[in-house]
């Protein structure tokens, strides 16, 4: 099935003139190549209507929210008019429920797309034209789901029908609503799975259950009471084992749904009705039980992303003056200074101006080793552009100080925070379908319905069989019991939630069960060299002037150009250069980059271009004199990158610098290989030779370098072709690459906004080492899921036949109900999974003999 949306044109891409200009090519070669969607075009304008994006997808394979983030990936901004909210809700205990609450939404008008969660989250995109949040929650209510807390919401459009929701709207920031955490007004008439006892009053009334079917069961043994007492505790057992059940099975018939829940019911009554009170009872006993262990066993996986949001202290001490005061961390402004004392949790994300320690970063990023913080040097620089505050000053809400007092400067909002996105992206995670629960859940919807039929045809056995109309019904009931798919509900989703809280623990952001499961599939790996392999810190090396010029006069031009420019290369030209100079530097003016290929500028009055040789084919002037281009072949021979400087008509020399590779890089590429990713390739714009001797060092065996942006998402399309294929990058320059890719991994999200929001994976610390985890929990967790999936199919299989063949309710409801019991347990294991460091070390003194593969 293909489904079309269409959103206008205009507000997606605001300052685009119209459907010719290039970033909607870009846009739309973009989202082509994202999985599940077969096609993306614009329609026209046509009369008071704007040009459309019209984009078909198949939403058995992908979501509105894939397609939301592969367009942000390209670039463009969201339109304030489809809403994007997740809600934290009282009233979901299952996954049955779940659905149920789902599809119900899905059945207003207004809403694009719903899904919900076990653990009690839902995440709906809706037109704001058409329905608000308030319409939402009215409908939520309706079905007895009560909201607890807002976790994200989308931009408010200013439209007379949401004013009035648009007044408890929180701060705005990017493309989404971020309101503060806490609980907000709850509503009269949630459903929820608490009661007299609290939230163990599921597992109370399972068990006073039990306990009555045990008592009518000795009584009605003995014959020392009349027959009537043991029929009533057994009618106490049904009332207590099926008052959840009960309330289940009438939301699913408002829906004119018939879930699980209405099935047991069912079969209930009819043992009821041939006077086995005893069986019915037991049936709905050992149902709610394992309703109540399968709730706390989700709990314990949802407790675990719970507690990242609890991770922030819910006070800060604050310096005003010449004094200080305990606030909210929600009173914080940007701005702010903070005072930490040792061994406090920090509570904004910020920069150090005063004192030094040591910092237990694991709670966001991971980290198992402290990292060491020291004040920025420029105060007010820092301030002016906190992004560019290096990691040794930069600190984030939810670590661990050291021994050492230190004072911050406060650079986001607590509801901006990058712990407060974590918690967010994971809730919303949560609800992502994986492509194996999309074919679970289109097998459910023809399985059920054939099970009903079946039962149907069985209640009329007697007719054929030669058996009274009481033995067809108990096995129509028994039959009943066997078939329903409890197990296999909830076989994925409690897999995917615990692997998502698994990750986010590690310091990994997993987004949804797509990306998890995508991501343990993995047949290549391609990586991005600056700042992936190397440490994006490249240094200068070699300086060879050229004839007729100095090294003073070809440092000096460059150091002048480059210090205009915000590149890794120009930053070490600038400070290495600058370090050698003697003489005054220069000053540069009309500063203009060529994509790909290096910088012009305008210094003293000439022309002055620095780049890589293939720029000086492309500009006006003389090309490359034979001395200059051969010194510089010999530093690319050497693992060089090159700078070709030109003043005018004059070739000044060449630049050569070198990227270090990180320390970890051979040791991750090995754990890999351990892992299964036989194939490793290396995307870089550098030189081919160079991209080869960095790509031998660290322990690959594919370097594609000369590649333009465009050109890497090239390189991705065809690796995709192939197998299923990750790109890891910084999800800034390499983006494209990343949204064209199977899964999409950017390093270092903890000090990015867009490399944590760009990617389908995000490793929280600037930490190659990061990968192996990810690719093995995500390994681990596809397991799994298949195990879960052949388990519950399983049961079902061998159940069916043997109710059919006579096996009784009794046994069928225990071996049913366990085996959603194993599944869901089975998928806990994930939350123990342990990072993968079996690689022997020596292997990085003795690599492979396979020799480095050019593209």
């Amino acid at each position: 099935m293909t489904k079309r949306e269409r959103l206008d044109l205009p507000l997606l891409l605001p300052d685009v003139p119209n459907e010719a200009d290039s970033c909607v090519v870009r846009l739309l070669t973009d989202l082509r190549g994202t999985d599940g969607i077969s096609e993306a075009h614009v329609v026209g304008a046509s009369g008071a209507a704007p040009p459309q994006l019209c984009v078909h997808y198949d939403p058995g394979t992908t979501s509105i929210t894939r397609i939301r983030d592969a367009a942000r990936r390209a670039g463009a901004s969201l339109t304030s008019r489809y809403g994007h909210l997740v809600w934290d809700v009282t009233g979901i205990n299952d996954q049955r429920r779940a659905r149920t609450v789902a599809e119900h939404l899905c059945t207003l008008n207004g809403i694009i797309e719903a899904n919900a969660t076990a653990s009690g989250t839902v995440r709906a995109e809706f037109d704001r034209e058409r329905i608000d949040e308030l319409e939402i929650l009215g409908a939520l209510t309706l079905v007895g789901v009560g909201r607890r807390s807002t976790i994200i919401a989308a931009p408010p459009r200013r439209h007379p029908r949401t004013a009035a929701a648009k007044a408890q709207a929180g701060s705005r920031h990017g493309d989404h609503i971020h309101e503060q955490h806490g609980r907000a007004h709850e509503h009269a008439g949630e459903h929820s799975h608490g009661g007299p006892f609290g939230a163990n009053t599921e597992l109370i009334f399972a068990l006073i259950s039990g306990g009555l079917l045990a008592a009518g069961f000795i009584l009605s043994r003995t014959g020392a009471v009349a027959e009537i007492v043991p029929t009533g505790l057994y009618l106490g057992a049904y009332l207590f084992g099926g008052f959840y059940t009960l309330r289940e099975a009438i939301d699913s018939l408002k829906l004119r749904r018939f879930e699980i829940d209405t099935l047991m019911l069912v079969a209930a009554a009819g043992a009821a009705a041939l006077g086995a009170f005893a069986e019915g009872a037991l049936l709905l006993f050992l149902f709610s039980l394992g309703h109540a262990l399968e709730h706390y066993a989700m709990g314990r996986a949802k407790r675990a992303i719970e507690a990242l949001a609890k991770l922030a202290p819910q006070t800060a001490v604050v310096r005003r003056g010449h004094s200080t005061e305990e606030v909210p961390v929600e009173a914080l402004a940007v701005g702010d200074i903070v005072l930490v004392k040792p061994n406090e949790r920090l509570p904004a994300d910020g920069f150090v101006v005063e004192g030094a320690s040591s910092v237990n970063q694991a709670p966001v990023t991971g980290e198992s080793v402290p990292v060491e913080k020291r004040p920025v040097d420029d105060a007010a620089a820092a301030a002016a552009a906190p992004d560019q505050v290096g990691s040794e000053s930069r600190v984030f809400a939810g670590t661990i100080n050291g021994a050492g007092a230190l004072a911050l400067r406060v650079t986001r909002l607590s509801s901006e925070s990058t712990l407060a996105k974590v918690v967010q992206m994971v809730s919303e995670a949560e609800t992502q379908k994986s492509p194996t629960q999309r074919l679970t859940d289109r097998f459910e919807r023809i399985f059920v319905p054939a099970v009903l039929g079946l039962v149907v045809l069985l209640l009329f056995a007697w007719v054929v069989v030669d058996e009274p109309f009481r033995d067809s019904f108990y096995r129509a009931m028994a039959v009943l019991v066997a078939a329903s798919p409890c197990a296999l509900a909830i076989a994925t989703p409690s897999a995917v939630l615990s692997g998502v809280a698994r990750a986010a623990r590690g310091g990994v952001l997993i987004k949804g069960g797509a990306a998890l499961e995508d991501l343990g599939a993995l047949g290549a790996i391609a990586f991005d060299k600056t700042g992936t392999l190397t440490e994006g810190r490249p240094r200068v090396t070699d300086v060879v002037p050229a004839e007729g010029s100095t090294e003073e006069e070809l440092l000096r031009m460059a150091v002048a150009v480059e210090a205009r420019s915000d590149h890794p290369l120009a930053s070490a030209i600038v400070r290495d250069g600058g370090q050698r100079l003697r003489s005054p530097t220069a000053v540069a003016s009309s500063v203009r980059s060529v994509i790909g290929r290096g910088v012009e500028a305008s210094v003293e009055g000439e022309t002055v271009h620095i780049g890589r040789d293939e720029l000086f084919s492309e500009v006006a002037g003389p090309g490359l004199p034979p001395a200059v281009k051969a010194a510089a072949d010999r530093l690319r021979a050497r693992g060089r990158t090159i700078m070709i400087v030109r003043r005018g008509s004059h070739y000044l020399g060449t630049i050569g610098l070198m990227d270090t590779p990180r320390a970890n890089a051979r040791l991750t590429t090995l754990q890999l290989r351990g892992l299964g990713i036989d194939r490793m390739i290396m995307l870089s714009g550098d030189n081919q030779r160079v991209a080869q001797a960095v790509a031998g060092t660290v322990g690959i065996q594919e370097a594609w370098g000369d590649l333009m942006p465009e050109d890497k998402v090239d390189a991705i399309k065809k690796l995709k072709a192939q197998a299923k294929v990750a790109m890891v990058g910084d999800g800034v320059n390499d983006a494209p690459a990343m949204a064209n890719a199977t899964v999409g991994i950017s390093m270092g999200a903890a000090g990015s906004d867009v490399a944590l929001e760009t990617a389908d994976v995000a490793l929280m610390a600037d930490d190659l080492a990061k990968l192996p985890f990810a690719v093995g929990l995500s390994r681990q967790a596809r397991g799994i899921i298949r195990q879960n999936v052949f388990v519950s199919l399983g049961v079902v299989a061998v159940l069916l036949p043997a109710t059919i063949l006579g096996l009784g309710i009794g046994p069928a409801v225990l071996a049913h109900e366990g085996s959603t019991l194993v599944v869901v347990f089975n998928a806990l294991r994930l939350l123990a999974f342990r990072e993968p460091y079996g690689e022997a070390k020596h292997a990085i003194e003795n690599p492979p003999a396979r020799p480095v593969r050019a593209s």
